[in-house]
């Protein structure tokens, strides 16, 4: 484990990253880490990241010699991804990514991987209209009624519903069979999951309810995956 926190963290990507992102995501934050090509976007805001994780391959020499040696984390193998290197290897109650949406679909597809495999490690995806997260297994999220709630699974999931428009009592979801997309919050809205691989988007504007849900314990967590 590189780093350890008992506070949030932001982890800056090598994606899309909007004019506020970073300033939105390191409020009460008590660590900044790049993963990879992330650091890039992190000098450019006038910052130092605490920690870089990654293979490396997408930082120009001239950006790694403007960072301490001993905030240098390299991972050289190229089984996963940056995203994936850098989740697996810190601890905190809340990662807060940027970076890590918009540009190529397969790198958006990567990291939804690694938001379901990493399912130990609470983190929300900052994007350009939406946050997305790992749904743990129950969270209370008082979103503003008629607010869009977006339930995607990335396996067989079941689950039940308070507060959404079309509740998902009873109804199996899966990649290639039913999904959850566009529906509506009628106002505070309570999931409780059977088990993990559902992915949660809802509008960019509730990124502190969602936030104060997973620090204030108003979200459960998933345990480790074995291997």
């Amino acid at each position: 484990m590189i780093v350890r926190s008992d506070n949030p963290i932001t982890l800056v990507g090598g994606g899309q990253i909007g004019p506020d992102d970073l300033n939105l995501t390191l409020n009460g934050v008590s660590c900044l880490v790049a993963a990879d090509g992330g650091a890039r976007a992190v000098l450019a805001s006038g910052r130092l990241p605490d920690v870089v994780i990654g293979d490396f391959d997408s930082l120009q020499p001239g950006d790694l010699q403007r960072i301490p040696e001993d905030r240098l984390f390299p991972i050289r193998e190229q089984d996963t991804t940056d995203f994936d290197k850098a989740l697996r290897n810190v601890e905190a109650p809340l990662v807060l990514g940027v970076g890590f949406s918009g540009a190529r679909v397969d790198h958006q597809l990567a990291v939804f991987n690694s938001l379901v495999r990493r399912q130990e490690q609470p983190c929300l995806v900052l994007g350009e209209r939406e946050v997305i997260f790992h749904a743990p297994p129950w969270i209370r999220l008082p979103v503003t009624p008629g607010s869009v709630v977006s339930l995607f699974p990335m396996r067989r999931v079941t689950g039940r519903s308070q507060g959404l428009e079309w509740p998902i009592d009873g109804l199996v979801l899966e990649p290639d069979g039913r999904i959850g997309t566009s529906n509506r919050s009628l106002g505070e809205v309570v999931l409780e999951m059977e088990g993990p691989g559902l992915l949660v988007m809802v509008p960019r504007e509730a990124l502190e309810v969602v936030t104060q849900a997973f620090l204030s314990g108003q979200a459960g967590r998933w345990p480790a995956r074995a291997g």
